[in-house]
């Protein structure tokens, strides 16, 4: 018999606000008594939906179980930038092309395949445009140093022939209405979606075939046999094979202990403000996304719906083995939003921030994903290094083929990397990890 407790849940810090202007679109279900089924799948997020939708596809008459922790899109998935990338960067290195341009053209390749499973998902659920768009995403650059970088990335794209466009200082400021930026690179391939409300959708349309449990937490996992057992609070669920789609949690679960980096990247929604006043005018047009040229830079978003405009930053990132962070440390990195913000927008210093907020990323040293059949019938789809809405959504479709044994090109390339690899032991990875971030964000310098 193998057997597992499960000690720490996940939590939240602060107010998404992604989550905070989403409405739900489905009921909610919480476990209760003894459930038999075909497949668990821990987790709702990008990886356990995807996985849960590409099974139903796969096994169409199979009963899927689904368990969340918390609600659908208030955890980790509801709380991220929205961008669904296609060409790669590596938060790890503090780059944007790092890899060999056969390993960039993969990746790409592996990327665009989750986005276009996204988009599948988005058409067959009826998902808006606010919610999905297909839009193309930018590569700000706000110093000199920001530039050099998007001439490099620029030149790296060119040679594996992939689409970019340079915008001048006056294009930025047409597009965004400041006067921060002095240029940007345009890629077309990267998809805008209101996480929070893509995740509802994924959910709703996903549970018209599956069953979604919420606020039912899997506090312990054990193998009997050939049959996967999951304890909740008020039931438990059996089934012969399980996935989980639970990103740095699997730790939790008793695997990849010691191997993965917990980073909480910090975030602020601004309050609406009317698509017709000074403060539309001084932020540009209705929608754009900005990523920075400096990958440990700011990430900026304007959105617009029914009329009124907001503005979303992230910036900021600490490395932590704790589920959440103080309400301090996030009033802190609040502040610094604040600044960043003003830089920006010195017009829109009397617009307050309504919502701030932490979320967990988890990364690998070496940059690859915590995958694979870990045990008999055991299967992760975990550790999306900084590109969770992309990576997360493969890890869970590819989990799904997989456990299936149904065997794709996309699934042979997957499976070709090597293990996470062991961080240094504690404090020295604490030490270490933190020091790193702090000279890369110094270096990004106005970029963040």
């Amino acid at each position: 018999m193998t057997k597992t407790a499960v000690r720490r849940l996940p939590a939240e810090s602060g107010v998404s606000g992604w989550e905070a202007i989403s409405n739900r679109v489905a009921p909610m279900r919480t476990l209760e008594g003894s459930v038999a089924a075909d497949w668990l799948i821990v987790g709702a997020g990008f990886a356990g939906l995807s996985a849960a939708r590409r099974l139903s596809q796969i096994r169409p008459r199979d009963k899927i179980v689904v368990m969340e922790a918390g609600e659908v899109a208030k955890s980790t998935a509801g709380r991220n930038s929205g961008y669904m990338i296609d060409v790669p960067h590596n938060l790890s290195a503090g780059e944007y092309s790092g890899a060999s341009e056969a390993a960039t053209a993969m990746e790409i390749a592996q990327n665009r395949f989750a986005i276009d499973f996204a988009k599948s998902a988005a058409d067959e659920y009826g998902m808006s445009r606010e919610t999905f768009d297909p839009s193309g995403k930018i590569n700000a650059a706000a110093t000199a140093r920001g530039m050099k970088l998007n001439v490099s990335y620029g030149e790296s794209l060119r040679r594996i022939g992939e689409k970019h466009v340079f915008l001048d200082r006056s294009q930025m400021r047409e597009l965004t209405g400041s006067d921060y930026y002095l240029g940007g690179l345009f890629t077309p391939g990267a998809v805008m979606i209101q996480p929070a409300d893509y995740i509802r959708g994924l959910a709703a349309g996903v549970g018209q075939r599956v069953t979604i449990f919420e606020r039912s937490p899997v506090t312990e996992l054990r193998r009997e046999g050939g049959t996967w057992t999951a304890k909740s609070i008020r039931g438990t669920v059996s089934a012969p094979k399980v996935i989980l789609g639970v990103n740095g949690h699997i730790e939790d679960f008793g695997h990849f202990r010691g191997r993965l980096m917990h980073i909480f990247a910090y975030a602020s929604m601004t309050e609406p403000f009317p698509a017709d006043d000074i403060g539309h005018a001084a932020s540009g047009q209705d929608r754009w996304a900005l990523l920075p040229a400096d990958a440990m830079g700011a990430t900026v978003r304007k959105i617009t719906s029914n009329g009124l405009s907001r503005i979303v930053l992230r910036t900021k990132y600490t490395y932590d083995r704790t589920i959440t962070v103080t309400d301090s440390r996030l009033a802190k990195l609040a502040a610094a939003h604040r600044r960043s913000l003003d830089a920006r927008f010195p017009k829109l210093t009397d617009l307050p921030f309504q919502y701030s907020w932490a979320g967990r990323l988890c990364l690998s040293r070496n940059h690859v994903p915590a995958f694979g059949e870990i045990d008999d019938g055991l299967f992760s789809a975990c550790c999306e290094n900084g590109l969770g809405t992309v990576k997360s959504t493969l890890a869970g479709v590819l989990a799904a083929e997989l456990a299936t044994e149904t065997g794709s090109e996309q699934l042979d390339r997957y499976m070709d990397h090597a293990a996470p690899t062991r961080l240094p032991p504690e404090p020295l990875a604490w030490l270490g990890i933190n020091a790193v971030i702090r000279l890369q964000e110094l270096r990004a310098g106005r970029e963040g």
